[in-house]
């Protein structure tokens, strides 16, 4: 039982108590002494209920239930992340610092009570309140805005497997009070609105105003005495804005280890000018707040302007300043040496938007900490390691030298003696060589000047990674083939990872129970053990349980198309998904021109091969990208002819779920039966989505491209439906490509081209999708009527297996029991060996959680 904040103050600490005043338990197999049973809850939530949220029980809503029963879960993991941090100081071991823009961590209270091994007794316990079904409280919970897409995913998978692996890690982020956007459809249109994900308040953080730190911004540089007879430079910033951290613990799977999302939010350090509102200045008295705050206001402002790239800037040095700051205080905090930061603290930036990390590290040592430029280098180059998440040019941040230089004058000077140094050491490697100096260069002087701030991860890094085979090669061989020569050592690969825990365990209850039958209660520990499903993959029993499993899923997800769309979609049809960003590189263009070819082959009665069909769409565009707003619209477009026309009735659905996110994705990736990974060979980097349909047992229709190449190894050629040219093919298709001469040799696009063209999809508006049309058939920038035929021929021999449904099931049953490889324990396990020297951290208490490889009888421990 929890007792109350009074009694606990008042209770003296038994001699068997730990020193959180916690009695220490016979064993973790007695639930009266450990406070994870339904009655323990219960108390708990009664009492936040009344003394956090102000509400007698019988005047609970749904939000105030969903607020005390969080507050109640994070009760139960205050013990262990107070544990993991002691444990820290008492004994300093290297921790990894993992610098993101963002960490897209989904729900947390369903997630909390999988690691704690609670949902039963959270079940029971709100069953006294009246409750009936757990579903309906976790629903409440608002998704938070602290991510987009795949990267900031990924973030969150890496620090979730950190703690499950027990390896002592920090992620470090923004606390966005706005997140990208919530995406509404209206006239089928994407139609963004602000995302006050914070507006119901959010029980997972900890705000720690006594670890604030100060980053300026502006002003100007001078030279001052080094007391050794010397000069040294010192930065002056005309601004300075606050940064308060919010910390969130991150619970590894039954495990005490409890890391740390810790995420900034910006103040001003002079909230209100009196001076100013003592002169009826009354907007000028606040301007220094509203400005301050306006950094961790919301994710990726729109940089379409100068004042958009300004903000960006400011926000990836706000964060990084204050995490770099925050490294340093826990080794003066532990009475260790600046010298020993190396040691102590592994560096990992999550793509370049963390990279000003190197200057600001320079600073510190070199301005703040007096060592000396060899000495400070030696130090950050052994720190950081740097992750690249593409191969699209402009997605390789650049920023223009003026404005870098007005916000961070002493960055820049730092940045051109860096870059002066290291094309010392190319001139030393290549004498003469004008053409790599300039390719190498941290400057790109064409143009406008500009910082390379891919190319300044890179020169300071001591590894840079790729994160799929594929694209780490094309990373060495394309992107950065200079400095993969100058470094070779320095270029690795490690492949991306889920989590199976939130994708599978959580997001998938079905599957997850009939594991748990077949592999035990801890296979969600232990992802390496789905491989033992291979055994009963051609078990026509089990195959029949594996159906009932996907079924179900298929039919809650119907559920929430009905409720959004208001169209009935039938469950047993094959639901094809195509489910990510809306990107032309991504080609949802390309799947919606199969489904008008689909639609045509309907009209015209061409129906003896084709089998039930709902087509499923969802993913934002970035609200500035006009192409990708308009294959929404075209979607949506199509959606709308085809649900309408009879013809279609009981062989073709198409749907776009509008404002996809985890929490949809939860839903989405356990009913899928295909996965749609059609990007254009060598430009996803990896994809994370590919594996979460995987591991959910969809079958995958894909290219080479990304992670594909491994999940089609590592499932089994004849598991996988591939189509389309190889990144070589397409490389060689970019010169001289005439997409016009392919279209009179393809019948079917010809046909489904112009009948786009005249307004069939647009309610007769002829021009809408004009832009879209003149794209593909003028430049085909992302080479779709190349690989159309090869596409629609892939779909073909989807429908002919799907006709088989014992073959089909038996296939599904192999994609999940072979991409235990995907699981992001893996990935982290390769950082941890190959990147980060790291070594686990395993944190023993009285009150230990069942560890995965023991054999549970129960889900409640």
């Amino acid at each position: 039982m929890t007792a109350s904040p009074q009694a606990r103050a008042k209770a003296p600490v038994s001699a068997g108590a730990d020193r959180y005043g916690i009695p220490e338990p016979a064993s973790y197999g007695d639930p009266q002494r450990n406070g994870l049973t339904a009655h323990d809850l219960f108390e708990g939530i009664t009492e936040h209920l009344f003394f956090s949220i102000g509400r007698r029980a019988s005047g609970a809503s749904c939000h105030d239930l969903y607020m005390a029963l969080s507050f109640a879960v994070r009760d139960r993991l205050m013990t262990r992340h107070l544990a993991t941090k002691d444990s820290l100081r008492s004994q300093p071991v290297k921790v990894v610092a993992y610098l993101s823009a963002e960490f897209l961590i989904g729900p947390q209270l369903g997630n909390n009570l999988l690691m704690l091994g609670i949902r039963e007794a959270a079940s029971e316990a709100l069953a006294r309140f009246g409750v009936g079904d757990l579903e309906d409280i976790l629903a409440v919970e608002e998704e938070p805005g602290l991510g987009n897409g795949g990267l900031g995913r990924l973030a969150a998978c890496f620090l979730e497997s950190l703690a499950t692996l027990e390896i002592p890690a920090t992620g470090y982020g923004i606390r966005y009070e706005f997140g990208i956007f919530d995406q509404l459809i209206r006239g089928g249109w994407q139609v963004e609105i602000t995302d006050k994900w914070l507006r119901g308040g959010w029980p997972w953080e900890m705000v720690q105003p006594d670890e604030a730190c100060r980053v300026g911004f502006g002003g100007r540089c001078e030279a001052i005495p080094d007391g050794n007879g010397g000069l040294r430079r010192r930065w002056l910033p005309a601004q300075t804005v606050v940064g308060i951290p919010h910390d969130v613990p991150v619970l590894g799977y039954r495990v005490n280890t409890c890391g740390r999302l810790r995420l900034w939010r910006s103040e001003a350090a002079e909230a209100f000018d009196f001076h100013a509102f003592d002169h009826g200045e009354y907007d000028r008295a606040v301007q220094e707040k509203v400005s301050s705050e306006t950094l961790s206001k919301v994710l990726y402002p729109n940089d379409g302007t100068d004042a958009g790239k300004r903000l960006r800037l400011q926000q990836q040095f706000f964060f990084v300043s204050c995490s770099l700051q925050d490294m340093l205080r826990s080794l003066d905090q532990r009475a260790l040496p600046v010298e020993a930061f190396a040691d102590h603290w592994a560096v990992q930036l999550n793509d370049t938007h963390p990279a000003i990390a190197v200057p600001e590290l320079m600073r510190l040592l070199v301005d703040e900490r007096q060592l000396g430029w060899d000495q400070a280098w030696a130090i950050t180059s052994r720190s950081i390691a740097y992750t690249n998440h593409t191969l699209l040019p402009e997605a390789l941040e650049t920023w223009d030298l003026r404005l870098f230089g007005d916000l961070l004058p002493r960055h820049l000077e730092i940045i051109f003696e860096i870059n002066a140094r290291f094309l010392q050491q190319v001139r030393l490697k290549w004498p003469g060589d004008t053409d790599v100096l300039r390719r190498l260069s941290i400057i790109d002087e064409r143009g406008g000047k500009a910082i390379r701030m891919a190319h300044l991860a890179t020169v300071a890094a001591h590894h840079i990674n790729g994160v799929a085979a594929l694209h780490s090669e094309l990373v060495r061989s394309d992107l950065l083939p200079d400095f993969a020569r100058l470094f070779p050592e320095r270029f690795t690969n490690v492949t991306n990872g889920v989590t199976p825990r939130r994708w599978l365990a959580l997001a998938n209850p079905p599957l997850n129970q009939l594991l748990k039958q077949q592999l035990g209660q801890g296979w969600p520990g232990r992802p390496d053990a789905l491989a033992g499903l291979e055994a009963w993959a051609d078990d026509p029993g089990f195959q029949e349980q594996w159906g009932a499993c996907k079924l179900t899923c298929k039919r809650r997800l119907a559920e929430i198309i009905h409720q959004q769309t208001e169209l009935l979609v039938d469950p047993t049809s094959l639901f094809d998904v195509q489910v990510k960003r809306i990107h032309e590189y991504k080609r949802q263009h390309l799947n919606a021109l199969q489904v008008i070819a689909q639609y045509l082959r309907i009209k015209e009665g061409a129906t003896a091969d084709l089998v039930p069909r709902t087509v499923i769409f969802g993913g934002k565009a970035a609200p500035g990208y006009f192409m990708a707003k308009l294959i929404i619209r075209f979607i949506n477009g199509i959606a709308d002819v085809v649900n309408r026309d009879p013809a279609c009735r009981g062989l073709l659905k198409v749907v776009f779920l509008a404002d996809y996110n985890v929490k949809l994705g939860e839903r989405v990736y356990p009913a899928a039966d295909l996965s749609e990974q059609i990007s254009t060979a060598g430009l996803e980097a990896s994809g994370t989505g590919n594996m979460k349909f995987t591991l959910n047992g969809a079958l995958t229709i894909g290219t080479l491209d990304g992670a594909n190449v491994e999940i089609r190894e590592q499932v089994g050629h004849e598991n996988f439906f591939l189509f389309g040219r190889t990144s070589s093919e397409i490389a060689a298709l970019r010169h001289g490509y005439r997409p016009w001469e392919l279209v009179g040799g393809l019948p079917l696009v010809q046909r489904a081209l112009e009948l786009v063209e005249s307004g069939f999809f647009s309610d007769g508006d002829a021009d809408l999708f004009r832009p879209l049309v003149q794209n593909v058939v003028g430049s085909d920038p992302y080479f779709l009527l190349t690989d159309f035929p090869d596409y629609l021929a892939a779909q073909d021999r989807v429908a002919q297996a799907w006709r088989d449904q014992a073959h089909w099931q038996r296939m599904s049953v192999l994609n999940t029991a072979r991409s235990g490889f995907f699981s992001s324990d893996r990935a982290i396990a390769d950082y941890a060996e190959r990147i980060w020297q790291v070594q686990p951290r395993p944190l023993v208490m009285g009150c230990d959680l069942p560890r995965p490889d023991q054999p549970q009888t129960a889900e409640q421990p």
